[in-house]
Parts: structure tokens; sequence; C-alpha cells
């Protein structure tokens, strides 16, 4: 965003129109999940918030989304305490917000826009008209560029971002497999919907409180607790277990931030064993992480794969069910070095030599 929140606008078409389609479609894959949850928390059309995302970030690729997990280009601003890198913008060594993780961005995104007076009247606005959004983005100063509202609008036509306008949180990752019906045969996004669905049959539980003892505050401070521990065990208790396509490994994808005890406890596999056929370092678990019972293979099952944006190798190892050494061996990489979006990955022969 060029006047309030910062990504040099010119300069990101530029770099765009370079990436591949494929590029962006990852860019969906990932992100729509957030764009989603997002509208139904502020009512921001999720196809606004998607082609915002695309184009702020360069498909991904910018800088600031890369080393910040800054996708909206918003800077410090004076109520900003956190984390922050510099990047010169419209002027040298601006001031950037630093996330922890791209779903922070998005979130803040939400939050810039609900709280700034310059959009107060585009939440007056049916959240499913992402035309008249796009427009009043633009009439409100959100960018310079006068074909602003059209480059959003062209964003959206081209990919279908409309689609995600009419579902849900519970329903995105069947709009996505919508847009891209070839993702039937992903093993790793197909355990990832079954496992979503899963969840969704595990309600909370009813916990009593008893108002007569303690401050209130205090009690539904205690309830939350409980709630969290128990549906965190419930959701733990129905891990969905799959067979990989890669020689039928065993794996599950984390329904819910756990540790690696909870798992070892839940299978009857020592924390190690299940440490080192996940080359892990760190106990903690996040949702949506695949986890292998059973050590991973050394060759994967297809020849090559296109890099998503900010996959590292290790997140490459566990969707393919292979090694981390024999993947950085494959593809002549050096231990610790990362791929880039879009990078060929080779999964069974060596790559050739250039």
């Amino acid at each position: 965003m060029k006047k309030l929140l910062g990504i040099g606008f010119v300069c990101i078409l530029g770099f765009a129109k370079a990436q591949t389609w494929k590029t962006e479609d990852q860019y969906i894959q990932k992100f729509a999940p957030y764009a989603v949850e997002e509208m139904e928390k502020y009512k921001i059309p999720a196809s606004i918030t998607l082609a915002q995302g695309l184009l702020e970030t360069g498909g991904g690729q910018s800088r600031l989304a890369l080393e910040g997990k800054n996708h909206f280009g918003i800077k410090c601003k004076e109520d900003w305490t956190g984390r922050t890198m510099k990047h010169t913008d419209d002027a040298p060594n601006e001031c950037f917000r630093v996330y922890e993780d791209p779903k922070q961005s998005y979130e803040d995104h939400s939050v810039f826009l609900a709280t700034r007076k310059y959009y107060t009247k585009l939440f007056d606005l049916d959240p499913k008209d992402y035309k008249a959004w796009a427009h009043g983005l633009k009439k409100a100063g959100y960018a310079t560029n006068p074909r602003y509202a059209y480059i959003l609008i062209d964003k959206i036509e081209r990919y279908k971002l409309y689609e995600f306008d009419n579902t849900s949180k519970d329903e995105v990752y069947y709009a996505i497999l919508k847009l891209y019906p070839s993702l039937n045969s992903d093993a790793v996004f197909m355990a990832q919907l079954s496992q979503e669905k899963q969840n969704e049959k595990v309600s909370p539980p009813t916990i009593k409180v008893d108002y007569t003892q303690g401050s209130y505050a205090k009690q539904q401070s205690k309830v939350s607790e409980l709630v969290d521990a128990k549906s965190k065990a419930e959701l733990l208790k129905n891990i969905l277990v799959k067979n990989h396509p890669n020689g039928d490994l065993k794996f599950f994808v984390m329904p819910v931030d756990a540790d690696m005890s909870d798992i070892a406890k839940k299978f009857g596999i020592s924390e190690k064993r299940l440490m080192k056929y996940n080359e892990l370092e760190d106990s903690k678990l996040a949702k949506n992480e695949i986890i292998f019972l059973e050590g991973k293979n050394s060759s994967g099952n297809k020849e090559t794969y296109k890099a998503g944006i900010g996959e590292t190798m290790h997140d490459i190892a566990q969707k393919f069910g292979i090694k981390m050494k024999k993947l950085y061996s494959k593809n002549r990489m050096e231990s610790g070095e990362e791929p880039r979006a879009g990078q060929t990955i080779y999964l069974q022969s060596k790559k050739p030599r250039s």
C-alpha cells in the first residue's frame, strides 16, 4: 500500500507480473483460510483481502512478506510495540511491523481497516460486493494508483476469489478444492481436510460454574482454561491416521497445538523416537503440522515438486515423507539452505548439474 501502509505499489506491480501463475495459485491455497476467517470476524470480503495480499506481496515474494511475515505493508506507527524491520519504500529505511506468522499480519490488516476513520463507510457496504469494496478502498485513499480498484477486481475475477466470499472457515478447504481439483491427489491436503471435518464434530465440553465462589472474572478464566484443556484432549483423541502415498507410511495432521509428549503418550511411541522420525528439535507442535509415526523414506513418490511460498526443506520433507538429508543431497543443497518459491525440488533422482 503506497499511501498509508507503505509497500511501494508501482514496484510491486512490476514484480508481480514477473511471477508465475503457479506461485499466485499457491498463495491462494495457503492463505485463503486466513482471509475467510477474517471475513467472518470483521465482514471484510475474503476476496478483497486475498487480492490485496497477492498484490502487496507480489504473489508472496516481497521482502516484507518473506522476512517480516508482513503481507500488507503495515508500517510501525506510534502504537506498535512488537518487532520491526527497516525497508525502503516511500523513503529510505522506513520502519515496518514484523509478525511471528502471516496469520497475525492478516489479523492486523483487519484491525487496521476496522479502526481507521478513513474506512468507516466501507463497513456499510455488502460484504459480498467486492467491486464496491475495491472502489471504496481507492476512494478512501488506501492507494495512490488511479487504477487500484480495477487491479483488485482483475485479481479477484482472474482467480475467482469471489468464491471465498460465499464460504465459511469450516468449508474453506472445499472452496479451495473446487478451484483447484488437482488437490484431490495431494495426500497432505486431503488429510488436512479430513482432520478439519473431524475437528468440527468435537463439541466443547459443558462446564458448570459456581457463581457463589470467588470473583466472576476468576471463575470465567478458570472455565476458559478447563474448556481449552478438555477440547484439546478431545481433538487429540480423534486424530485421523492415514497412509502416505510414499510407501504407505503412517502419518497424520496435527488437529491442535500440542506437545510431542502428548503424541508419544497417545501412540505409545517414545518422544525421542518420534522426534527422530520427524527430524524435529522442538517438541512443540503446531496445528496442521504433519507428523509421521514411523521413519521416512530415502526417496519421494514423484519426480519433482515446485516449492511453495514460505516452504522450507523440512516442510517438503514432511509433505513427501522423505528424509531431509536425502532431500538436500538430491538437490545439491547445503544443510540449512532453504528453497525459493517456485524452485524445482528433486524427490527421486539427483538434480542435474548446471
